[in-house]
């Protein structure tokens, strides 16, 4: 029976590896654009992943034909939103000037393409206040931005 279970185990274990070559760049990605992070320096969003990819590792045999990707970016969102405070302050990468609630909307509706119905249930917000965060986000994206302040010239005595 060992040897089953042992089978079993390497089976299981190759079929995620399989998963993860083919999607941890993709949601590498995705966490880095939550966290606001620059792609080469992105510890924080390392961490999610990883986290959420363990939580998909654990769950695995329970999956039953639901999309192992799916379930993995919807534990990265949950693992980003109830940490969110952490993200509040960070600056820079491509999102950088969105809130973590704004970068979180807008990676999952216009990077991963999940529908406004889907992403409303997934962060517990009615569907009409994600369209307005969406567009929000949107609109500061679009807009050029802050310029750096000028230095100080002290006028000479």
């Amino acid at each position: 029976m060992s040897e089953r279970h042992s089978a079993m185990d390497r089976r299981r274990a190759q079929e995620f590896e399989a998963f993860v070559a083919g999607a941890a760049g993709r949601l590498l990605h995705a966490a880095t654009l939550l966290t606001a992070e620059q792609p080469g320096a992105n510890p924080h969003a390392r961490r999610l992943l990883t986290g959420a990819l363990a939580r998909t590792y654990a769950d695995w045999d329970r999956l039953r034909g639901e999309d192992p990707y799916d379930r993995t970016r919807q534990e990265l969102a949950a693992r980003f939103a109830r940490s969110a405070w952490r993200w509040s302050k960070v600056r820079g990468g491509m999102l950088g000037r969105l809130t973590p609630q704004e970068r979180l909307i807008l990676v999952l509706r216009l990077y991963e393409g999940v529908a406004e119905e889907q992403t409303a249930a997934l962060i517990g917000l009615p569907v009409e206040r994600v369209r307005a965060i969406c567009a929000r986000a949107i609109g500061i994206m679009r807009s050029a931005p802050p310029a750096p302040p000028l230095p100080r010239v002290e006028a000479a005595s």
